[in-house]
């Protein structure tokens, strides 16, 4: 399912969990897009917002539109080079919580399966051992009742739709993905996936910072 012109992000402000004069921190909305998507109707989002006050800001990650929690900007060049290194050599430290469909055995675990776009019906992923990118997940379970399993994910990898589609092959898809869920699994006000925490360096100095915003659900 893409996005589609029935699009209405929320328009609360963004909540800003640090600003300094090489990062900005902040907490982003389930149903907002990181950056512009196809189309005028699409072009409201998460970037554009922060660069109406701070015109400097620039891209480093992505969260997808369904999925809500911390994500950092850079405000100078320097910074984003800095920062796009640590991601892509897997030295920031990603903390999620999801709750899933179904009761989650055993409570810790790891999924290792590589990823790549399903091209017919993108923007899904699959799994696929012939042409998939390496992808790894660790998991813990925090608790279980009503028959849905709340869980911290840590990635260690960041493929598209990492966490959402290794969820799903344990049998136990994110409650309420719009994409990966069947069922009364996808009964819900949104998406059960937020970036709780991000552990990185920062681009001046390297000292280590940890940014944090509970989940909302």
């Amino acid at each position: 399912m893409a996005v589609s012109s029935d699009y209405t992000p929320p328009q609360d402000p963004i909540e800003i969990l640090h600003e300094d004069a090489q990062i900005l921190v902040v907490n982003k909305p389930a149903g907002l897009l990181s950056v512009p998507g196809k189309g005028a109707h699409l072009a409201d989002c998460l970037i554009a917002r922060l660069q109406a006050i701070f015109p400097q800001a620039l891209l480093v990650h992505r969260l997808d539109r369904d999925t809500s929690g911390v994500m950092v900007f850079a405000m100078t060049a320097h910074a984003q080079r800095h920062l796009g290194l640590q991601f892509e050599k897997r030295y920031v430290k990603k903390t999620y919580v999801a709750d899933l469909w179904g009761l989650l055995s055993p409570k810790t675990g790891t999924v290792d399966l590589p990823l790549i776009v399903d091209w017919p019906n993108r923007p899904r992923q699959m799994v696929c051992h012939e042409t998939g990118k390496p992808a790894l997940t660790d998991w813990k379970v925090m608790r279980q009742r009503d028959g849905l399993t709340r869980v911290r994910l840590f990635p260690q990898t960041g493929r598209s739709h990492q966490l959402r589609v290794h969820m799903m092959s344990l049998g136990h898809p994110i409650l309420g993905d719009p994409l990966y869920a069947e069922g009364p699994a996808r009964d819900a006000d949104r998406m059960h996936l937020h970036s709780e925490e991000l552990r990185l360096k920062h681009p001046e100095g390297g000292r280590s910072m940890k940014f944090r915003a509970p989940a909302p659900f």
